[in-house]
């Protein structure tokens, strides 16, 4: 069949040469004479001649020819070639001398080489006419196309492959699942060689394809993704339209089905069973089951239920998202002497239903699961679990408050055995008989030191400790009338003194510790020893207060400024107890409005008259006065080592000249005046004098002057200077301790000079001795502070006897 293709298509190909040579051949013109003229020439118009020119059609090849001799292309001929072969024909261009080779005599073009249209449609060559002797240009240059003729050598193919394509399981006869598209390269111009018609090769019965479109529908409904979720489609794409001897290509397209939820879970078992110790505490997992779904996705997501209500009470199921599994829990203690097996009805469903498959059944199912409670040996159980007991607080050691019951939960049934955790009762107030558990006190009770007691009671086997079980007991002592009523405070009152008759002093309320069920209610009254008071009237206010009114017109407080006035107050009881409080009442001075002033007690009159503001602002300035007084010493301190420092500084030989002169004996701002006035200690000259001194002139002499009289630098044999010589040494000796006394000679001026003085003056510039009648030498003794003094001194003794001898 391929040889006959062959062959029929060479035949049409020699056909199509045939008419193209006739075709050429008709076009062929001939003219006269040689002409070479252009077009508009002037010669040739004048002379009448037709311009000359090249004369061929367009030409054609025809592509992938197989031949052995070259292909026969067509022919370029001027109609000045008279066939002498006086002219030369030559092209240039597209493939010109490799592809295309030209006969310079006749112009005939032969192919050489096999053409491809798909890779080239045309080539554009270039004639020319030369004229073989002069090489001249005979014809203009003219430029013609060699078009390369398709013909159907290339199929179809499926340039976007592979395909992948998806469609919902049981989707509806002709539902589009994607669309392919072939390509070829042949020439659509011309004839049908590129014409594409599309049809299943291999999945026909499922799947369809458009011959034109190449859109894949669906070919039935029943596609099921749990039987078969993949499909492999061959499509075939045909040039030709499909005709005879058209050329194929083919490609596989993958069709995935994907999952609807159509499939309802199922439990692979009807019934599961699982056991557990009747022991396990609320929320222990029994067991897990799971029902199978065979979708996939979110289709399989599923939630459980617990259907029976027996189950619903003691069990409780859980999803595990991860899993999809059932999780059974223990919803409520399990008891393996109540109930040896329970049977619980587990349901699961879809989470996620399709709507367009609800006709297809429930989307659910449902499994058996029977729990077996497995034995053990349990502690004791208090029965009942009551937790609150009452005792008088006035029952006597061993009355007994109440009885607990526990028993052994086990079908032995073994004998059980109490005791109390002391850890809770470390005082041992209350005991336990081991046996029946019957508490009783074990010491004396009392509501108002405690009246709760938190204790806990243990049941434990008697032949097995090691069971223990543990129950809180809460006791409340109840109230017995023990205490007796008694004065809120130790009340004081004040009465003025002009109080009128029937003014209340003071309103008094009681407290008990006692709190009994019905209430207090307190009675008040003036105790016996109180009856021939008739100053103060006591008032019961039936609200458990009293209020005391004065009896009588005005109080004398310097007659009596206290009294003091019992009062007795009787609960209700059973039995009433009765207490004797006294109130002291104070008579006070009080002003035209009633305002006390002053009382006799000043505690008292203190306390009333000072409010918490006025002892708080008396506070306040108290300590402001000891922070002032902290800071001047602080201050004085601070200045006094300020001047040693200054003073430890000028501790050095300074020769210091001055300028001006002092302000003499009423210069008072220099020095200190006080200490220049207390020149020696008067006591001391009597006690030193022993009657002689300057102080025996005469018993004319007046004591006063002789006090304020002072040595006189005049030397004389009957003057004493031991008393100036000694107060200048406990002055030198105060002046080396006190480290404020600066370190320096000074020149001090003496405000007075004494009475009956003989010379104006003690300065020893004035005086009327001469330096020799004075011994300066007791200068030496006085210290290094003086050793200045004693050389100025000493050198101008020196000088002095020098001059007289």
């Amino acid at each position: 069949m391929a040889k006959g293709l062959q062959g029929f298509l060479w035949a049409m190909l020699l056909l199509f040469c045939a008419i193209q040579e006739l075709g050429a051949w008709a076009m062929h013109t001939a003219v006269e004479g040689p002409g070479l003229g252009e077009p508009g020439d002037p010669a040739l118009l004048a002379s009448g001649r037709v311009k000359r020119g090249w004369v061929w059609n367009q030409f054609f090849v025809v592509e992938e020819y197989t031949g052995t001799e070259p292909l026969y292309v067509g022919k370029i001929h001027s109609d000045s070639d008279e066939g002498d072969g006086s002219i030369k024909y030559t092209i240039s261009g597209e493939g010109a001398g490799t592809i295309f080779l030209i006969d310079e005599i006749t112009g005939d073009i032969h192919a050489t080489e096999r053409l491809d249209r798909e890779q080239k449609t045309f080539y554009t060559l270039r004639a020319q006419a030369r004229d073989r002797q002069t090489d001249q240009l005979l014809e203009p240059e003219s430029e013609f196309i060699i078009k390369v003729q398709d013909i159907n050598d290339s199929e179809p193919r499926f340039l976007e492959g592979p395909y992948i394509g998806s469609v919902a399981e049981l989707s509806p006869v002709g539902t589009s699942v994607m669309q392919v598209m072939a390509s070829d390269a042949d020439d659509p111009t011309y004839g049908s060689s590129a014409r594409v018609v599309y049809s299943v090769l291999e999945g026909e019965q499922h799947f369809t394809v458009d011959s034109k479109t190449g859109v894949i529908r669906t070919a039935v409904a029943d596609l099921d993704r749990e039987t078969q979720d993949r499909y492999e489609v061959v499509i075939r794409a045909t040039d030709m339209a499909g005709q005879l001897g058209g050329l194929s290509g083919s490609t596989t397209v993958t069709i995935v089905v994907t999952d609807v939820n159509d499939n309802p879970p199922r439990f692979p078992q009807k019934m599961y069973q699982f056991s557990i110790v009747e022991t396990a505490p609320v929320g222990t997992a029994i067991g897990r089951v799971k029902a199978e779904d065979s979708d996939v996705g979110e289709n399989t997501d599923m939630t459980y239920q617990v259907k029976d209500e027996e189950g619903v009470e003691m069990f409780k199921v859980t999803t595990d998202s991860n899993t999809q599994e059932a999780v059974i829990t223990v919803q409520k203690p399990l008891d393996y002497e109540s109930k040896k097996v329970h049977t619980v009805v587990v349901e699961a469903l879809n989470k996620f239903v399709d709507p367009r498959f609800v006709d297809l059944g429930t989307f659910r199912d449902q499994t058996i699961v029977r729990v077996s409670v497995l034995d053990v040996d349990e502690p004791p159980e208090f029965r009942p679990p009551s937790n609150l007991m009452e005792v008088q607080e006035d029952a006597h050691v061993g009355s007994v408050v109440g009885v607990v019951t526990a028993l052994d939960p086990d079908t032995a049934n073994h004998p059980v055995r109490y005791a109390i955790d002391r850890s809770t009762d470390a005082e041992r107030i209350f005991d336990i008989d081991a046996k029946t558990g019957a508490i009783v006190t074990g010491k004396v009770l009392d509501r108002e030191t405690a009246g709760w007691h938190n204790i806990t009671v243990l049941a434990m086997e008697a032949d097995n400790h090691s069971q223990v079980s543990r129950a809180s007991l809460r006791i409340r002592i109840l109230d017995v009338n023990d205490n007796p009523p008694e004065l809120a405070t130790p009340y004081e009152a004040a009465v003025c003194e002009d109080a009128k008759p029937g003014q209340l002093i003071q309103t008094i309320s009681v407290v008990d510790r006692d709190e009994p069920q019905s209430g207090h209610r307190f009675y008040f009254t003036l105790a016996p020893e109180a009856t021939n008071n008739h100053h103060f009237s006591l008032l019961d206010i039936q609200d458990n207060t009293a209020a005391v009114h004065t009896q009588r017109v005005g109080f004398n407080r310097q007659e009596q400024d206290v009294y003091l006035l019992p009062i007795l107050v009787v609960d209700s009881g059973p039995p009433a107890l009765s207490s004797t409080g006294t109130l002291t009442i104070r008579v006070c001075g009080c002003d035209s409005n009633g305002a006390i002033q002053s009382c006799n007690s000043t505690a008292y009159v203190v306390s009333a008259t000072l409010s918490p503001g006025a002892l708080i602002a008396l506070l306040v300035c108290v300590l402001i006065l000891v922070v002032l007084v902290l800071l001047i010493l602080t201050l004085k301190r601070h200045h006094k080592s300020h001047l040693t420092s200054e003073d430890d500084e000028d501790m050095r030989d300074n020769v210091i000249k001055y300028n001006d002169e002092g302000g003499g004996e009423q210069d008072t701002e220099a020095y200190d005046m006080s200490a220049l006035r207390s020149l020696y200690d008067f006591s001391e000259i009597k006690a030193g004098d022993g009657g002689g001194g300057p102080g025996e002139g005469g018993p004319g002499r007046n004591p006063a002057s002789e006090l304020h009289a002072l040595p006189q630098w005049v030397q004389s044999p009957d003057l004493d200077f031991s008393v100036f010589r000694d107060y200048i040494c406990r002055k030198v000796e105060q002046a080396d301790e006190d480290l404020s006394v600066p370190p320096y000679d000074s020149f001090q001026t003496y405000a007075f000079e004494g009475s009956d003085s003989p010379v104006p003056s003690l300065s020893s510039i004035n005086t009327w001795s001469s330096g020799s009648e004075q011994d300066f030498s007791y200068l030496g003794g006085w210290g290094p502070r003086f050793r200045q003094l004693a050389a100025l001194y000493a050198g101008r003794r020196g000088e002095e006897d020098s001059e007289e001898s």
